[in-house]
């Protein structure tokens, strides 16, 4: 059989099916994945990517729920090898804001299935830089316990504190943990670009904190994660495609 062209992102995720032998044949015979066994549960692997099949009610989704994007190295090529092997497609668009081409599967579940190739648009010249860095502001009830935290769960350095400030630093990223006041309320949240964001959901998971899912790669073009400080503020880490 003619051999699709490869995917070259990583993918790892789990899906709840409903009859696996339909599933094992359209990921194997139509998208052209490998089938293998990990643990109790059977799994499609191409490339860095890999799709554990669930059994309904067993999984944090449901049937048809999942979107899931693969990069390929010919999107073109992609899409008229799946049609040859009887799969049903979108037809190949282009995205300009996320400088993908892209088309559209679904599983025998339901799930959506998108495969993309980025493509290079012309480069106009760029004012000089003016912003340097952000500096997030995230608030607290205990400012001290909540140094303590990114220290030594989330692997950021101090710069500087005290009771009521935290200047916290990681790489290239600075954030300021303040207390919450009448002015500083709720709960704050902020996105950081990561250069490896499997890697980093791994260090996060040894070290305690609380992910709020494996690592997934969005139609727009970027692999990301969330997870929760101690007091309830979002971080979400995202590693983009290209």
């Amino acid at each position: 059989m003619e051999l699709i062209p490869a995917i070259l992102s990583p993918v790892s995720r789990s899906i709840e099916i409903a009859d696996l032998a339909r599933t094992v044949y359209f990921y194997r015979d139509v998208l052209g994945f490998a089938i293998g066994k990990s643990g109790e549960n059977m799994e499609a692997v191409s490339g860095p990517a890999r799709i554990q099949f669930l059994n309904p009610g067993s999984g944090d989704g449901h049937l048809g729920s999942a979107i899931l994007f693969f990069q390929t190295e010919d999107v073109v090529g992609m899409r008229a090898a799946i049609r040859k092997r009887g799969g049903i497609s979108s037809s190949v668009e282009e995205v300009n804001w996320i400088k993908m081409r892209m088309f559209e599967v679904r599983d025998p579940d339901g799930h959506r299935l998108w495969f993309g190739q980025s493509f290079d648009q012309p480069v106009s010249p760029k004012p000089a830089a003016k912003l340097c860095q952000a500096l997030p502001e995230l608030p607290f009830d205990k400012v001290v316990e909540a140094i303590h935290y990114y220290s030594k769960v989330l692997g950021f350095k101090i710069n500087y504190s005290q009771d009521d400030l935290g200047v916290m630093y990681r790489d290239e990223v600075t954030i300021l943990l303040i207390a919450r006041t009448p002015r500083h309320t709720g709960i704050g949240s902020f996105e950081v670009y990561v250069e490896d964001a499997d890697a980093l959901y791994a260090e996060f998971r040894t070290a305690g904190a609380k992910v709020q899912g494996e690592p997934v790669s969005q139609p727009w073009g970027l692999r990301t994660f969330q997870l929760l400080d101690l007091e309830g503020n979002r971080l979400t880490f995202a590693q983009p495609f290209e």
